[in-house]
C-alpha cells in the first residue's frame, strides 16, 4: 500500500508541475468549451490536464471539436437544431393530393366488389363515389391499429361520374392505381384532365384548419377529411371537363358566325343542330344532377369543421364562378341554336311554299290542258 501511495504522489506532483501549452504553440486552436456552472474562474483547482477539454453541466449542442463536426452530416444537423429554410419547413409533412378525370361513368358497384378489403366504410348516405385505402405497414400491424393513422397510407377517392382524388400516392405509383378505376370505367377519354394539390396535418394548429398557397393544413387528417376534400376537387376536375366540352361547341358557332357574316348563309344541316342541342343538354344535366355540384355534402351538415374545410376549397377552386361562366357559355350556344333553328326552319317552310307552288302550276297547266282538249272536241 505504501509503495502505490508513494506512486500515485508523484503523478499528481508531475501533473501539477506541468503547465498547460498555450495555442501558440499548438499546431491548431482549440475551440472552447462552454464554461463551468456556478464555478468562479479564481476557485478554480490547480490541477490541470493537458489536452483536455473543460466540462459543464449544461450538454453542448454542437462538437466541440472541428473534427467531430466535419463527420456529422448537414442535412441531419439542420433536421435537429432547426436551421430550415422556410420553403423547407413548408414542404415537411405535405400529403400530394391528384385529381383526374379520366371517363364518363364507373361502375362503383363492381369495383367495390372487386376490392373489397380495401374499402373503407362509409360515413354517409351518399352512393356516388366510393374511398379505398391501401396501407404500407408491416404484417405484424393489425389494420386496427392503422385505421386512423392517415398518412402511413394511400387513398383513393372513386365517383360514379368519372373523378378519381389519389391521396399520399408517388408520381411513379399513379399509373398502377389509374388501371384499377379503368377496368370499371366507361367512356374513356383519349386525354384525362388533371390537377394538383396537398394537405398538411398539423396537430399544434390553433384552429381546425388553415388555407395557404396550393395547400390547407388541417389540425386533424382523417377519413371524413379525405372523403370532403376529395368531393371538391372531383367535381372541381369534372368541371373542368364539361367547361371545355362547352368551349369547343362555343368555338364551333364563332366559327359559324364568322362565316355567315361574310358569307350570309351557312351550310350546317338539321342533323347536325340536334347533335348539338343534345350535347348542350346533356353537359348541363351532367354538372347539375351527376356531379351534384349544387348538393351539399352530408357529412359537412354534421359538423362545423368539415363545413368550414367543404367552403374554404370550393371558395379557392371557384366551383360556383365557374359554373356561372359554364352557365353563360350554354346559354350562348342555346342563342345560336334557337338562332339556326329558325334559319332552318325558314328554309323548310320556303321549300315547302316552292313545292306547292310548282304543285299549283302543275294543277293549273293539266287544267287548261284539259280545257282546250274539249273545246277542240266539240268544234270538231
Amino acid at each position: 500500500m505504501g509503495r502505490w501511495r508513494a506512486a500515485a504522489s508523484l503523478l499528481i506532483n508531475h501533473l501539477t508541475k506541468t503547465p498547460f501549452p498555450s495555442h501558440k504553440h499548438l499546431p491548431f486552436s482549440l475551440p472552447m468549451g462552454p464554461k463551468s456552472l456556478f464555478v468562479s474562474p479564481s476557485l478554480n483547482p490547480p490541477l490541470r490536464f493537458p489536452f483536455t477539454r473543460p466540462f459543464s453541466a449544461l450538454p453542448s449542442q454542437v462538437s466541440v471539436y472541428t473534427s467531430d463536426f466535419d463527420h456529422v452530416s448537414q442535412d441531419f444537423y439542420n433536421q435537429n437544431h432547426g436551421f430550415l429554410s422556410p420553403e423547407e419547413e413548408e414542404e415537411i409533412g405535405k400529403i400530394p393530393i391528384k385529381a383526374f378525370f379520366l371517363c364518363t361513368s364507373i361502375d362503383l358497384k363492381s369495383m367495390q366488389a372487386e376490392n373489397l378489403s380495401n374499402i373503407v366504410p362509409p360515413s354517409s348516405r351518399s352512393s356516388n363515389y366510393i374511398a379505398l385505402r391501401y396501407c404500407d405497414f408491416p404484417p405484424d400491424v393489425t389494420a386496427l391499429e392503422m385505421k386512423d393513422k392517415v398518412g402511413g397510407c394511400h387513398y383513393m377517392v372513386v365517383f360514379q361520374y368519372g373523378s378519381a382524388v389519389l391521396f399520399n400516392i408517388e408520381d411513379h405509383e399513379v399509373e398502377s392505381y389509374l388501371a384499377i378505376i379503368r377496368k370499371h370505367g366507361s367512356g374513356l377519354l383519349p386525354e384525362m384532365k388533371k390537377d394538383d394539390y396537398c394537405v398538411k396535418e398539423n396537430p399544434l394548429l390553433g384552429k381546425d384548419m388553415q388555407g395557404g398557397p396550393d395547400y390547407i393544413v388541417l389540425k386533424t387528417l382523417d377519413t371524413d377529411s379525405i372523403r370532403i376534400i376529395g368531393s371538391v376537387l372531383g367535381q372541381s376536375i369534372a368541371l373542368d371537363y364539361f367547361v371545355s366540352q362547352v368551349d369547343g361547341m362555343v368555338e364551333e358557332f364563332a366559327g359559324i358566325n364568322r362565316a355567315m357574316e361574310k358569307t350570309g348563309t351557312f351550310t350546317m344541316d338539321r342533323t347536325k343542330l340536334i347533335k348539338l342541342v343534345g350535347k348542350a343538354n346533356s353537359n348541363l344535366a351532367d354538372v347539375i344532377l351527376k356531379v351534384g355540384l349544387f348538393e351539399r355534402s352530408e357529412i359537412a351538415w354534421r359538423e362545423a369543421k368539415y363545413a368550414q374545410i367543404y367552403e374554404y376549397l370550393r371558395e379557392e377552386y371557384e366551383v360556383t364562378q365557374r359554373f356561372g361562366n359554364l352557365d353563360f357559355k350554354l346559354k350562348f350556344v342555346e342563342h345560336n341554336i334557337h338562332f339556326l333553328q329558325e334559319v332552318i326552319q325558314n328554309r323548310r317552310s320556303d321549300l315547302l311554299e316552292w313545292c306547292i307552288i310548282f304543285l299549283l302550276t302543275i294543277e293549273n297547266v293539266i287544267a287548261i290542258y284539259e280545257i282546250v282538249r274539249e273545246s277542240t272536241g266539240v268544234s270538231l
